[in-house]
């Protein structure tokens, strides 16, 4: 029985960009060998995209479009399309078109080959700016060394994961999730193919500062403690500073005439701990939230139209 590629692609006020996504996934569709599937989620559009998707649904088989309710976030919109992705293989990849659909033949070689998650790793980024390239090298850095799981360099949503690999990171119903991270988490028989990233065919990015600076936290509080270690021992030193310091103070109060009363310093030092306070309690109070988040267990998304469609078959 010839394997079942599946590609789940989420998308956002892409429809500058999809008919050309669709067109390259028709030509690449025919050079693969076996069957495949499309699940494009809609993460909450304004514009024509699911529009465009439906009418191109039409006349080509194997496509399905997931319409989530709201706006979610990009890494539930991955999980959504994972939850429905029935493939031998499940290949992520975003709609801008940075990333190449054509590497889905390397990343297939690969897995044929016996690895059952095939990372694509970028060799260059084109179109982006250099603070965004920068940022992302450091962050990496700082995460593997605090992190006790490897998770690769240059790496970000584009991969293919095996059939078993889907099944593990279906039993991790987490909140606040970092795919990347996860997909490291699980272990299995991993691999890299690199490539070169393209810039964006059209369209603004979907992932400002903000988001990545949400996603940088995500991936730091849900894969490391080091953050409470860092409080931890944070409150330890200047509480030894404060000692330290308070005897400085002691010895200039009896062996001196210099001490002033009502000093600056005072003003300083009291800041300086209250700083230290909220920096620890904030902290903490992250990872408390996280908690509370997860104990209620809401279901990570809703989907308000589950289509597919072909030319002889068109169901809701």
């Amino acid at each position: 029985m010839p394997d079942l590629i599946s590609f789940v692609i989420p998308f956002k006020n892409e429809e500058e960009v999809l008919p050309q996504l669709l067109q390259r996934l028709e030509g690449l569709r025919s050079r693969i060998d076996g069957s495949t599937e499309i699940i494009l989620v809609d993460d909450g559009s304004t514009d024509d995209s699911a529009g465009i998707v439906a009418r191109a649904m039409a006349d080509v088989a194997g496509i399905r479009l997931l319409r989530l309710s709201r706006n979610f976030g990009h890494q539930i919109a991955v999980t959504a399309g994972l939850d429905y992705a029935q493939g031998d293989a499940v290949i992520i990849m975003d709609a801008d078109l940075q990333d190449p659909p054509e590497v889905a033949l390397e990343l297939i070689e690969s897995w044929k080959q016996g690895n059952q998650i095939v990372h694509a790793q970028r060799n260059r980024r084109d179109g982006e700016t250099w603070f965004k390239k920068v940022s992302a090298k450091l962050f990496y850095r700082l995460l593997n060394r605090l992190s006790s799981v490897e998770i690769p360099r240059d790496v970000g949503d584009f991969r293919l994961i095996d059939a078993r690999v889907l099944h593990a990171i279906r039993q991790m119903p987490e909140r606040d999730r970092f795919l990347r991270g996860m997909f490291s988490w699980v272990g299995f028989r991993q691999s890299i193919v690199k490539y070169d990233r393209a810039k964006r065919e059209a369209g603004v990015t979907k992932y400002p500062i903000v988001k990545m600076l949400r996603l940088a936290i995500d991936g730091l509080i849900g894969f490391s403690d080091a953050p409470l270690r860092l409080a931890l021992w944070l409150g330890a030193i200047i509480s030894i500073g404060a000692i330290f310091y308070g005897l400085y103070i002691l010895v200039l109060a009896v062996f001196t005439d210099t001490l002033i009363q009502g000093w600056a310093s005072t003003v300083v030092i009291l800041s300086l701990l209250s700083g230290i306070n909220l920096l620890v309690s904030g902290v903490i109070g992250l990872y408390v939230g996280r908690i509370h988040a997860e104990s209620k267990q809401r279901p990570l998304y809703f989907i308000t139209e589950n289509l597919t469609g072909g030319p002889d078959d068109a169901e809701t």
